[in-house]
């Protein structure tokens, strides 16, 4: 009875640890944005792969749009082949982290 009792509170702690939300950190974001700042960093930028089309500028969105944002092009919900490339390359904490330095930029701002 007791390993039977000792298994369900260990159940019940790994459910309530994978419910745990990632919170992202702006500053560990620094050294992951590199590959965002060559289209989105640049105002007025226009991508020609896989078409031709205006780069949206991601600072001072919402975190919780940037996350689902690139969620969504890991997931290939949202089609573009260079989104999807790099957010499948992101963990779960690097989307976080990410999301939660662009959410603190403006939408002109030079992330440094």
């Amino acid at each position: 009875m007791k390993k039977l009792t000792a298994l369900l509170v260990l159940a019940g702690l790994t459910q309530v640890a994978v419910a745990a939300e990632v919170v992202g950190n702006a500053q560990n974001a620094k050294a992951k944005i590199e590959m965002c700042i060559g289209c989105h960093g640049i105002p007025g930028y226009k991508a020609t792969f896989p078409e031709v089309f205006q780069v949206p500028m991601i600072g001072g969105q919402s975190a919780k749009y940037i996350e689902s944002a690139l969620q969504a092009y890991k997931k290939g919900d949202r089609k573009h082949p260079s989104m999807k490339g790099i957010a499948s390359s992101l963990s779960d904490q690097d989307i976080a982290d990410v999301a939660a330095f662009y959410s603190q930029q403006t939408r002109t701002a030079d992330p440094k």
